[in-house]
């Protein structure tokens, strides 16, 4: 399936990582999402109900990826994919990147980050 919707650049303030202050104080998170599907109905017959909202899955995302603490930024990149599947059926793949401009490391960096992608077939 060659046809994507995207959101980038989602900014998320959240609780996640391994560091007690991490958890404590949060920082943000800027999320990449790109859903797979069939865009042709839409695109033919100008009805929202045959695509998926960005609005929808920008809500479903924010939803996944702040409703609990995560130590591993893995672990919050897969709630989200998941939740993304679960939620739009229409979806067939989504790939997640995670990334944490903020992360407390003694280096001088734009961000670290991890990218996933999931399938509904597996």
């Amino acid at each position: 399936m060659s046809d994507r919707i995207h959101v980038r650049g989602l900014t998320l303030f959240a609780r996640h990582g391994v560091a007690p202050e991490e958890k404590a104080l949060g920082q943000r998170f800027i999320l990449d999402i790109s859903a797979a599907l069939d865009l042709r109905p839409a695109g033919i017959s100008d009805d929202l109900g045959k695509t998926v909202g960005y609005d929808a899955i920008i809500a479903r995302a924010s939803a996944a990826f702040t409703e609990r603490s995560y130590d591993l930024i893995e672990a919050a990149a897969e709630a989200v994919a998941q939740a993304l599947l679960a939620a739009f059926p229409l979806i067939e793949r989504v790939a997640v990147e995670v990334r944490k401009p903020s992360a407390p490391i003694d280096a001088v960096f734009a961000d670290v980050a991890v990218a996933i992608e999931r399938t509904r077939r597996g």
